[in-house]
């Protein structure tokens, strides 16, 4: 936390081209996701200054980032569309979502939940990723087309029926409530009926059109209706902002483009608009002068109402460690030093729940912002510090400006964004990587893009591990061996026993780990054991691990040998085997501790003395 000032000069250009570049995305991934502009530049202020005081990465900077404000849609549109489209009446419970997965992601990093990210398999990220940026390129269609569902009259005046009856149904279901309702007359019923206005009712049919042209299903159902409607000043601003990004790039990389084209596209627009050329469609106005502090969103809900919602924060949470976490990875390399995994978490964490109370949305570290900071001369937390205050000036003096902003310019900004998120790595090595890790790549894209997010990671997750166990099972049952001494090269040191030892003795070689994935072939290998066998010899030195079904595979095969009067040793076990045979009690209530050898050696001159004491016995 302790701020270091030795390389200003360098924090303070890097803050700058950082806070600089990040102003537009801001912007945009405000509008994104649902909750206006002002949502992505609260965000990105709040989030840059306290992850940059409280994480593990110096020259990180961070805020909004796509995956981020992919997720934070689904849930501002979930929470909505539970609240009849009623902004004010949804914010404080989609405030709070955010505040819970910023808490938790400060719990991962308390737990050391950091150091496990490290094992999330490649498919499930390259799918998720490349699903980020499909769902924002198709969101993106309607705005760069000019396509705005409230003031599609003909469509909202078609839904007027459908909301009289989501009204009416809302009275009855308050009046069920209120124990007030009347079957036979309908008298408070009509009443209220009769007090609602047409204002109202076109309000409820306006959200019912933003519900039904949301989200990536709601907007290929709008497209027929959006190119009907298409406004070509919208989609000539649109595409200019997009060829500026592209083409300003190759000419320099030391004026951020995305910036050049904003304010290009933005000038011309609004000098346009104000000469009466033309007309467009701005973005929301952003507020002036300082956030809000909304503490009032804490005792302003049902936290009951929070529970449908605490997978969605727990993804939230999850994503945007990782988001963070590989951003980290990635100015590791270019600044030769290593971050703190752990307490970049909880940096992280307390960004996003204090952004949240401001009413931003939730961000991660950001690779473009980090790699510019870096490449401008950032070196410490004072740059992510800076870059907050930067956009913080942006703010007062610029908020009014800003707000005149085409919201074309910003959805051709991110149209950028999609394209750049999606791993086109990943994709163009589809045929090249192994049928399993493209199977669960594609399943989660199919699943993200048209189906839910947090279901999709999850699922994702869940096949790589089966994938992986039985991959691993073949792994082990290729290079793992069970045989019988007659039927494979003897080890060094069985060497030398003698037929009419070998015909009583029945040597089994394990040769790797016994786990889940081979259980079924060590029970069926007893089937080997020839019916003149006396003894059973298990070579436990090359068992390094033995889990729970191995355990009782092992128990089952003890056991039926016993039935059938076949004694067992274990010669080499290793202690985790070991421990585990005695947690279960099948040492010593199966196996004795005399018939457990170190050595084969030992094992061996112990085994014909007692063959030989047998023989004598019986003459």
């Amino acid at each position: 936390m302790k701020l270091s000032f030795t390389h200003f000069k360098g924090d303070l250009f890097g803050g700058l081209t950082a806070g600089i570049v990040a102003l537009p995305l801001a912007l945009a991934f405000g509008v994104s996701s649902g909750l206006g502009p002002s949502a992505g530049l609260y965000g990105a202020i709040v989030i840059s200054f306290l992850a940059a005081l409280f994480g593990g990465t110096p020259t990180q900077i961070s805020g909004p980032t796509a995956p981020m404000t992919a997720l934070s849609m689904v849930i501002v549109a979930s929470i909505l569309a539970a609240n009849n489209g009623v902004i004010e009446q949804a914010l404080p419970l989609i405030l709070m979502v955010f505040v819970l997965a910023g808490v938790i992601q400060i719990l991962f990093g308390l737990v050391g939940f950091g150091k496990y990210i490290k094992y999330i398999p490649y498919p499930v990220i390259s799918g998720f990723m490349t699903a980020i940026g499909v769902i924002i390129l198709i969101t993106q269609i309607q705005p760069v087309l000019g396509y705005y569902v409230k003031d599609d009259a003909p469509y909202i005046e078609s839904l007027i029926p459908l909301a009289e009856e989501q009204i009416l149904e809302e009275i009855i279901l308050d009046e069920a409530e209120r124990g007030i309702l009347v079957l036979e007359d309908f008298t408070e019923t009509i009443e209220s009926a009769g007090e609602i206005s047409r204002e109202q009712i076109l309000s409820q049919a306006q959200s019912i059109a933003s519900k039904n042209s949301s989200g990536v299903i709601g907007t290929i159902n709008a497209f027929s209706r959006a190119i009907q409607s298409i406004s070509w000043i919208e989609l000539i601003l649109a595409f200019s902002t997009i060829f500026i990004i592209y083409g300003f790039k190759r000419i320099t990389t030391a004026v951020p483009s995305t910036l050049v084209a904003l304010i290009i596209v933005s000038a011309f627009a609004f000098i346009f608009q104000s000469n009466g050329i033309i007309q467009y469609a701005p973005i929301q106005r952003i507020p002036e002068g300082f956030p809000k502090f909304n503490i009032g969103i804490f005792g302003q809900i049902n936290y009951f109402e929070l529970l449908p919602y605490v997978a969605m924060a727990v993804t939230l949470a999850f994503l945007g460690a990782i988001d963070s976490l590989l951003t980290s990875v990635i100015a590791d390399n270019l600044t030769k030093t290593k971050h703190q995994s752990n307490r970049e978490l909880v940096g992280q964490g307390i960004g996003n729940s204090v952004a949240a109370v401001f009413g931003g949305i939730p961000g991660a570290g950001a690779t473009i912002r980090t790699v510019v900071n870096i490449q401008s001369g950032g070196k410490t937390k004072l740059s992510g510090i800076v870059s907050s205050l930067v956009l913080i000036i942006i703010l007062l003096a610029l908020g009014p400006v800003a707000s005149e902003i085409p919201a074309a310019v910003l959805a051709g900004i991110l149209v950028t964004v999609g394209i750049g998120v999606m791993d086109f790595k990943g994709l163009k090595a589809i045929r090249k990587i192994p049928r399993t890790e493209a199977t669960i790549m594609f399943i989660v894209l199919i699943l993200s893009v048209f189906w839910n997010l947090v279901y999709a990671v999850g699922i994702g997750l869940v096949l790589a591990s089966i994938f992986f166990m039985k991959k691993m099972g073949d792994v082990s049952k290729r290079y793992s061996n069970v045989r019988a001494v007659v039927k494979e090269k003897a080890w060094k040191d069985e060497r030398g026993i003698d037929k009419k030892t070998l015909e009583s003795v029945f040597i089994k070689h394990l040769d790797g780990p016994l786990f889940f994935g081979f259980t079924s072939d060590f029970i069926g290998l007893r089937n080997q054991i020839p019916s003149t066998c006396k003894w059973v010899i298990f070579r436990m030195s090359r068992v390094p691990y033995i889990d729970q079904s191995g355990l009782y595979a092992l128990e089952e095969v003890l056991m039926e040998l016993s039935q059938k009067n076949i004694k067992y040793i274990f010669v080499g076990l290793q202690p985790q085997p070991r421990l585990l045979m005695q947690s279960i009690g099948i040492i010593p209530s199966l196996v004795s501790t005399k018939h457990i050898f170190r050595t084969f050696l030992s094992c061996r001159k112990w085994l014909v003395e007692e063959i030989n004491n047998k023989k004598q016995l019986k003459s």
